[in-house]
């Protein structure tokens, strides 16, 4: 081609270049259905809106969900037991505008979950008693009007749809009453709302596992309510759905595993043990003391730690499912409240969790007696000891923990006391004598394993629950990095105020010797060729940013914790408390937001806040 004909063709290229340009800014501002979206580089968070009940400490803001049609956000507002809507048209000045109260549907009832799906709103409705059985009901997002609602399981926790909007899934958690001495079973509900006016339920139940306990024990499954099946201690938490709506995945929080259901079917097809993680290994660390006030992270030989996955998310790559998790961890804490209990009554509760210093006593555990002692433990034995073959690293001979029961090693941090004793092929006790020697009139348990609640993390899996990824230590360590920043004007230093609670002031490290930052809530959003995971850290606040579109290789992308004042007491006004305890979290694509931008809502549960949080995308 000659100069004078390379010339002439400029005006043409140049034209078709910003035609290009402008086809990938309508595809990322939500126009034009017939444009592919563009694919950013990477993104950042900015608070851009935000509504507060200005209840502080009440869960008065937590599960959201959005309406585009109507552009309204409903937030579940357990304090009243009812579902907030907000008018986002501004997504910079919600507006409160209503109210979904369920007690025309069951009198007394609280909401604790919605969803919605093209202009109908499904919530997950608890009876007054929450070992009664539950309702799920519809309505329209437009003017609130009740369609239909249908008898769920006892205490439905978590309400979904289907990606074509047929199928309403209520995860039925079936909880204990508080003495434990009523256990509904868990169960999934799957209801057909193909009219919204006359829903049709069908249950996904766990009585084929019933009798099968053992083996399920010996998978790695916990089951360990007293005197529970399989059925009754299977709690149903949250739960994802395939891109083609016919599988759905169920978290088991206290179980620490994962349920798989066929949809057409309504039926459980299998049970899957999420295992544990070695904090013994590089990768793997932790803080796990509160006492030092800074961050100490580091492996401990013979502690694991158990996923214990709250919110779950699904998305695709190439075809396949994969599934995010944000690893809580939750430990059964029932009639903690009753001083029966703790004077002796096992009739009265069940509480598994102990801290490590009482439970590993040389002198054994009766001075705990009337203060932490969980009487289940107490009718086991004596006391507890660890095995010097694994913890003598910090001190452990055989009949004395030594130097590991210390505040500043592993004696602060919380774990549960039903795993990790040595026990026979029956799974009864192995007993030791108080010099630590194996003695079947001995008074002693001997932990040759200590399990931790929770990853610290969050996870990918593949859609048989097979682990591809998880994050490790990188939460912990990126708290406590001079690269995390905290504020809405990212203006403070993470590690300042590292592993602190989400309703104190001045508490660093005081969830060391628990489950750490706890990421909760989990969304997934695809933007372009690109999902992004949004993790939700439920103590230290904010939002984490990673992008999963390589399930293998997950990249951290940024941080936002718009908590501003860390110092106050948070209940004495004027304290400016900021969002605090993130748990649900809503995707927002650009073609579905107001402004045309993706947006982040996010219901924080302690502040009573709900945030709109807006993706600003590099190209």
């Amino acid at each position: 081609m000659t100069m004078s004909l390379l010339r002439r063709a400029q005006p043409p290229l140049r034209l078709f270049a910003i035609t290009l340009l402008a086809a990938a800014t309508l595809a990322a501002c939500g126009g034009g259905d017939d444009v592919a979206e563009a694919t950013p580089v990477s993104l950042t968070l900015e608070k851009i809106g935000g509504y507060s009940t200005g209840v502080f400490g009440k869960s008065a803001a937590e599960i959201t969900a959005f309406d585009a049609a109507s552009k309204r956000a409903f937030v579940v507002n357990a304090q009243l037991g009812a579902v907030d809507v907000l008018n986002l048209a501004d997504p910079a000045n919600p507006v409160h505008i209503g109210r979904i109260n369920a007690t025309a549907v069951l009198a007394g009832a609280e909401i604790n979950s919605v969803a919605v799906h093209n202009g109908i709103v499904a919530v997950a409705i608890q009876a007054p008693v929450k070992t009664d059985n539950g309702r799920m009901a519809l309505y329209k997002a437009s003017d609130l009007t009740l369609l239909g609602s249908v008898v769920v399981g006892a205490l439905p926790d978590m309400v979904t749809f289907t990606p074509d909007g047929r199928t309403v899934l209520v995860a039925n958690e079936g909880e204990p009453s508080d003495d434990y001495q009523i256990d509904p079973e868990g169960s999934v509900s799957v209801i057909d709302v193909t009219d919204p006016t006359k829903p049709v339920a069908r249950t996904a139940t766990f009585t084929a596992f019933n009798g099968q306990e053992a083996a399920l024990r010996a998978k790695g499954i916990r089951i360990f309510g007293p005197g529970a099946t399989a059925a009754k201690d299977f709690e149903p938490e949250y739960i994802a759905v395939s891109a083609d709506g016919k599988t759905a995945w169920v978290t088991l929080q206290e179980n620490n595993a994962m349920a798989k259901i066929d949809i057409a079917t309504a039926k459980v097809t299998d049970v899957i043990a999420l295992g544990t993680k070695d904090h013994g290994v590089a990768g793997n660390e932790l803080d796990v003391s509160d006492t030092d006030l800074k961050a100490d992270i580091k492996t401990w030989p013979g502690l694991r730690g158990m996923y214990q996955p709250d919110s779950i998310a699904a998305y695709t790559v190439s075809g396949k499912t994969f599934l995010v998790t944000a690893n809580e961890g939750d430990a059964r804490a029932w009639g903690e409240g009753n001083k029966a209990y703790w004077d002796g009554d096992a009739s009265k509760g069940f509480v598994e969790e102990f801290r490590i210093k009482h439970l590993t006593n040389k002198n054994g555990w009766s001075g705990r007696k009337g203060d932490d002692l969980p009487p289940q433990l107490n009718a086991m034995a004596a006391g507890g000891l660890l095995n010097p073959a694994v913890f003598g690293y910090c001190g452990a001979t055989a009949g004395d923990p030594g130097n590991c029961r210390a505040d500043n090693l592993l004696g602060r941090l919380n774990v549960t006391w039903t795993l990790g004793y040595r026990q026979d092929a029956s799974g009864k006790p192995v007993m030791f004598n108080t010099a630590g020697v194996e003695d079947a009139k001995g008074t002693r348990l001997m932990y040759d394993t200590l399990y931790a609640y929770g990853g610290r993390s969050f996870a990918i899996w593949d859609d048989a629950g097979k682990l591809v990824w998880d994050s490790g230590a990188e939460i912990e360590k990126f708290l406590a990095s001079d690269a995390c920043k905290l504020g809405t004007k990212r203006q403070l230093s993470c590690k300042t105020y590292f592993n602190t609670n989400h309703e104190d002031a001045s508490g660093i490290d005081n969830r060391s010797d628990n489950k750490g930052p706890e990421p909760e809530g989990v969304a997934v959003g695809t933007i372009g060729d690109k999902t992004f995971a949004f993790v939700g850290l439920e103590r230290m606040g904010g939002v984490l940013v990673y992008d999963i579109t390589n399930p293998a290789k997950p990249v951290r992308v940024d941080y936002l914790n718009t908590r501003d004042d860390w110092t106050s007491d948070p209940k004495t006004p004027p304290a400016a408390i900021g969002d605090r305890g993130p748990e649900g979290l809503a995707f927002v694509s650009a073609r579905n937001s107001p402004n045309g931008k993706p947006l982040l809502l996010v219901g924080n549960e302690v502040s009573g806040t709900t945030a709109v949080l807006q993706l600003n995308l590099s190209y």
